[in-house]
């Protein structure tokens, strides 16, 4: 019988899916267009790959989260979604580079700053004592 905590156990099978789900959503507003243009397309398969690896690895914290209740898995939980948000501004300035532009500061910039606030909460996660 299907039980969906079973994906959860078997990380192999939810890594998997993860991988298949983000390619299979970011194919044809991002792969296919850019799919001859060489290096580029290298650079934003290494932003897909670090939304699928964040998405993953924010799926593994929630649930862990949810069955120890301790702060710090919620820091690292929070620290992984943020870094879904800082790669996918990423792939968007990698994808369309001077679409997005803000006065103050450049979207890469802010793609920027939220890896840094990533490395910030995993440090408060890592270093807390609960």
């Amino acid at each position: 019988m299907f039980r969906p905590e079973r994906i959860v156990e078997r990380k192999s099978t939810l890594f998997s899916i993860v991988v298949t789900g983000i390619v299979a959503i970011l194919a044809l507003p991002i792969i296919v267009p850019h799919l001859f243009h060489g290096y580029h397309l290298a650079h934003i398969f290494l932003h897909v790959g670090g939304i699928s690896l964040a998405v993953f690895i924010t799926v593994l914290a929630v649930f862990a989260y949810h069955k120890l209740k301790t702060k710090r898995l919620l820091l690292s939980a929070i620290a992984f979604a943020n870094f879904i948000g800082a790669e996918i501004i990423l792939l968007v300035d990698a994808t369309w580079p001077t679409v997005y532009d803000f006065d103050i500061m450049s979207i890469a910039e802010i793609g920027h700053l939220l890896t840094f606030v990533t490395l910030g909460l995993l440090a408060l996660g890592v270093f807390r004592n609960d």
